[in-house]
């Protein structure tokens, strides 16, 4: 049910979300010194295409690749991205067991995935999905990350909802999953996990990454985004 839930979130506020998403945070900005001209990138949840578009302002060379399950935010990236033999854009659903099957490329050096992990339910799938990100890199390659920490956030957290309102119970959720609305051109609901340091811990151990750097950024107090750097052992 909840991957259904954000699957609609995203198919019916498609425009709106990339409406408002049309710079990139300062936690993501603060990456593109860390990425080589000639890297394989791919890109999980890429949305409309605001990161792809500002590393080829920025002269990259190399292969880059833009995943996302919906076709209107792909459709907006391709419109925002150079025309360039380097740059694919594939639809692909990151909770489905062959998402990676339509990339263009066995190996990345190296993947990011902004704010899309914690639109992931269950530590279960989460695993899946980080265990298909150590198949697609090779040792010392990075998985670079951000969670939101919207319990930072006065604002978002007067925004959490009760599980009711989609008739869930508490025996079927896990610990920091919360239910939030959107309220940008219409009513809307997500799902989001919180994830804590100790959570993302096992989870590198458990898929094979050791954490090389983990810092805060993003909002008003410059703590809404928790961003990881991952290496692949």
């Amino acid at each position: 049910m909840l991957i259904d839930l954000n699957r609609t979130f995203y198919q019916t506020f498609a425009q709106q979300f990339s409406a408002t998403r049309q710079r990139l945070q300062p936690g993501v900005l603060g990456i593109f010194d860390r990425i080589s001209d000639q890297e394989a990138v791919l890109e999980l949840g890429c949305g409309n295409g605001q990161l792809g578009s500002e590393l080829f302002r920025r002269g990259h060379q190399g292969l880059y690749t833009g995943l996302d399950s919906n076709a209107d935010l792909l459709q907006i990236a391709r419109s925002n991205l150079p025309e360039k033999e380097s740059i694919s854009l594939v639809q692909g659903d990151l909770t489905s067991t062959d998402w990676d099957g339509s990339l263009p490329a066995d190996k990345y050096d190296l993947i990011l995935a902004f704010a899309v992990l914690h639109h992931i339910p269950s530590f279960a799938l989460r695993r899946q999905i980080l265990k298909k990100i150590y198949a697609i890199t090779a040792p010392g390659d990075r998985f670079i990350h951000s969670e939101w920490q919207l319990l930072n956030s006065s604002k978002l957290r007067s925004r959490i909802q009760s599980w009711d309102r989609i008739g869930i119970t508490s025996e079927q959720i896990e610990d920091g999953d919360y239910l939030i609305d959107w309220r940008s051109g219409g009513q809307g609901l997500r799902y989001v996990h919180v994830f804590g340091t100790t959570e993302l811990e096992s989870l590198a151990t458990d898929t094979g990454f050791t954490i090389l750097e983990s810092y805060y950024s993003d909002g008003e107090g410059g703590n809404l985004g928790l961003y990881q750097i991952w290496k692949r052992l």
